[in-house]
């Protein structure tokens, strides 16, 4: 399959899916572009809008950050940031935006994000207190893959989980497989690691407030409608 019916066939299934879609999570950030403006928002409140032209990640984490601002270069290390919108790469528009757009629409009432730089292709990160139980707690810079219904429980991108299944057209990723992992937040109460392993286990500590919720799903809850459970939890319980 060529290029152009390969970005049509991407479009087709983007545009028909998108209802679909609605309940899913955002596909993880993969690249940034450099046509747009990155906003970080430091620790200290103080706010940083610039150019992004690299980062550095460690073991899979962003770890720093190199901007171009109107007065020169910038560099921040991720522990100063609280929270930042990085504009996503042409072909990291396909996994994300068109599926979060339907979710903005049904639960942005309730979301404290802002909601038309996600709609114009953003991602959101922000820093996360992570419960390691035995290891203790650490401080991470996470990508949130939930905005738009992140209001009762969010769910972070865990950059070292596998996927379970996706859709692709001719090398392009329309549709991310849910992963077999996230860091998830549920209130003001620190983020901690669900895998699909154990979300049998966890599924009542997230949810078990929300009766109409814990009756439809049942004792059993499937990992693979994990983020159905969330965004039904954000609209209906929270």
């Amino acid at each position: 399959m060529n290029v152009t019916k390969s970005l049509a066939l991407a479009v087709a299934l983007l545009t028909g899916g998108t209802a679909l879609n609605a309940q899913q999570f955002l596909v993880p950030f993969e690249g940034f572009s450099r046509k747009k403006s990155t906003y970080v928002t430091l620790s200290d409140g103080t706010e940083v809008e610039g150019t992004l032209k690299k980062w550095k990640q460690n073991r899979g984490l962003i770890a720093e950050l190199q901007l171009e601002l109107d007065g020169g270069k910038r560099t921040i290390m991720a522990e100063e940031i609280s929270h930042m919108y990085v504009p996503a790469s042409a072909l990291g528009k396909f996994g994300a935006a068109m599926e979060g757009i339907s979710n903005l629409e049904q639960a942005q009432s309730k979301s404290d994000l802002d909601a038309e730089r996600l709609k114009d292709d953003y991602a959101y990160f922000e820093y996360a207190t992570v419960d390691y139980e035995r290891r203790g707690d650490r401080r991470l810079l996470l990508q949130l893959v939930n905005p738009g219904f992140e209001s009762g429980v969010r769910v972070y991108h865990d950059p070292f989980a596998a996927e379970t299944r996706s859709v692709g057209v001719g090398g392009v990723t329309i549709t991310g497989g849910i992963e077999k992992s996230y860091y998830v937040k549920k209130g003001d109460a620190k983020a901690f690691l669900v895998k699909k392993k154990d979300y049998d286990e966890h599924f009542l500590t997230l949810f078990g407030d929300c009766k109409a919720l814990v009756k439809e799903v049942g004792s059993k809850p499937n990992w693979k409608n994990f983020p159905k459970h969330v965004f039904k939890y954000s609209t209906m319980c929270e």
